[in-house]
């Protein structure tokens, strides 16, 4: 695009921009690429010419009108709207897809690693050590830990329950029993904790188990992504951490890796509570004949 001509947010912009030099086969490929905002951003342009019935060189005729040099560098500020994110990021197929786009420069594993590592280094200026060890301290001084994540994070709500009931301490997979909340929870009291884990939404039963801890007078702790950060009422504590930008791999790395270091420094502040409990379990499970092969 000519570089004094402000860049546009969307391709709205550039069709009411430039509507009045549009051709009816200008508008009958970008009724293909509006419909389809996904495959637009992943087709070349004889493609795109093919699905709207028009001349192969159609579309390189449309950029031009828009502004562009040729369709490569159309196709790029297509990616470029995908990757930056809005309401198609509601979609796992535009996540998908735009991870994808990313991938074409430097290869998939390159990319997904990139992803990762900008992640994890971001977290060094987001999270500091003082937010862990508010975290364990109320871990330490509970009665009993209820852990909750559903979705993705689900399965890091398993992990970490199976983590702190081999380091000694009476921990609840909520995530695991969602059809029994209320058995779990009705002898939920003030010495318990709510480990809540929600990304990109919080969900409605995600706050009504806040509110009940709320109620019943317990600590409630949280560790969300930055979509999902706010939680009525607001947690005791909370860690809220960007798991990727839109258009990159949404890290389930960067939240395990904090509750790793929050079940570590629990082992550093319980009086070798957790290292007791990890040599007894180690053991028992040797005599036992309870592993399956």
């Amino acid at each position: 695009m000519d570089k004094h001509d402000p860049a546009p947010q969307a391709l709205g912009d550039l069709i009411s921009r430039h509507s009045t030099r549009l051709t009816d086969a200008d508008t009958r490929l970008l009724d293909v690429l509006v419909q389809d905002p996904i495959r637009a951003a992943m087709d070349n342009g004889k493609d795109v010419s093919l699905r709207a019935g028009v001349h192969p060189a159609s579309a390189v005729r449309l950029a031009r009108r828009l502004g562009f040099k040729g369709y490569p560098e159309f196709r790029s500020f297509l990616q470029a709207n995908l990757m930056v994110g809005g309401e198609d990021f509601e979609s796992p197929a535009a996540r998908m897809a735009a991870r994808l786009v990313r991938a074409e420069e430097g290869g998939l594993l390159a990319s997904v690693l990139d992803s990762e590592i900008a992640a994890l280094n971001n977290v060094r200026n987001s999270v500091s050590d003082a937010d862990i060890r508010a975290f364990s301290e109320r871990l330490c001084n509970s009665r009993r830990i209820f852990v909750f994540g559903r979705g993705h994070s689900s399965a890091l709500s398993a992990l970490i329950t199976l983590r702190l009931v081999r380091s000694g301490y009476d921990a609840v997979n909520l995530g695991g029993q969602v059809d029994q909340l209320p058995e779990a929870l009705s002898t939920f009291c003030k010495y318990d904790v709510l480990w809540l884990l929600t990304f990109r939404r919080t969900s409605p039963l995600v706050h009504e188990l806040r509110r009940i801890a709320a109620d019943r007078g317990a600590q409630t702790l949280a560790l969300t992504d930055l979509h999902a950060a706010r939680i009525d009422p607001a947690p005791e504590h909370q860690i809220s951490i960007s798991r990727g930008e839109p258009g990159e791999s949404q890290s389930l790395v960067v939240p395990m890796t904090i509750a790793n270091a929050v079940i570590l420094d629990l082992a550093a502040i319980d009086d070798g509570r957790s290292i007791r409990a990890l040599r007894e379990f180690r053991s028992f499970k040797a005599t036992s004949r309870l592993t399956v092969d």
